[in-house]
């Protein structure tokens, strides 16, 4: 089996099935977990336990299979291939608990290896302990060292969301805030600067009426030095008149 599991290994890999540019990013949020376990035991358990402790809201949907025996890996292939069929999950996890290299064996085929490389959906690796590595692990899109920590990595902590949340709203109220202050300074500084055109329009008129005023008093002023040079006119035109030299010189 140890051979078997290195020469797989060996292959798939250098195809390229382990390859980072196949992998595919988590959800940050996830709508629906459907999980891939046994029904039965404390893997299903405790990712039950740690899902409703961090995100309670979240759907989970446990896809029962066998782990272990007879065409165990034919039921994990299958089940992959339907929750793909199937709408609404956005991560899946598959795990069970850990065991002997004979324990494992499902999840060290090449028929679990291309439902999980097919997958759609991402896949989160999560079989026997930390220090157990299958086939499944390499090629999933992440690899989680327990059940628990599978859990820990796809189920976002509802509360750390919401704290999150409160201190984001706080800065985007205290940057509002500070901008409509900002507007609020240019405003009044503008305010101070701009004047009423009512008042523009009555300094207008005054200067019109004061305009007006010398203007009257101008042409009054240049009529009466117009009569003043008439007058003036006439009495030397009347003082050379020929008559007026007569009646002079008759005297």
């Amino acid at each position: 089996l140890q051979i078997a599991f290195e020469r797989l290994k060996q292959r798939l890999a250098a195809e390229g099935y382990f390859d980072e540019r196949h992998k595919q990013r988590l959800p940050f949020l996830p709508q629906k977990i459907s999980v891939i376990t046994s029904p039965t035991g404390a893997v299903v358990h405790d990712i039950i336990t740690v899902a409703r402790r961090r995100f309670p809201n979240i759907p989970l949907q446990i896809v029962p299979v066998k782990v272990q025996g007879v065409g165990c890996e034919n039921e994990i292939a299958s089940a992959l291939e339907l929750v793909n069929r199937r709408a609404g999950t956005d991560v899946i996890i598959l795990a069970r608990g850990g065991g002997s290299l004979e324990d494992l064996q499902a999840f060290n085929t090449e028929r679990v290896a291309m439902a999980i490389f097919n997958s759609r959906i991402p896949v989160v690796s999560a079989v026997g302990h930390e220090t157990d590595f299958t086939i499944a692990d390499f090629i999933a899109d992440v690899r989680a060292p327990t059940p628990s920590a599978a859990a820990e990595l796809v189920v976002p902590d509802k509360n750390e969301l919401e704290r999150r949340c409160v201190e984001i709203q706080s800065k985007l109220h205290s940057i509002i805030f500070n901008y409509l202050s900002t507007l609020n300074k240019k405003i009044a500084d503008l305010t101070r600067r701009f004047k009423d055109p009512r008042k523009k329009v009555q300094e207008l008129w005054i200067r019109i009426d004061d305009m007006v005023g010398r203007l009257r008093r101008l042409s009054v002023m240049h009529l009466r030095r117009e009569n003043e040079r008439w007058s003036g006119l006439s009495h030397r035109l009347q003082a050379s008149s020929p008559i007026h030299r007569v009646q002079k010189s008759q005297l």
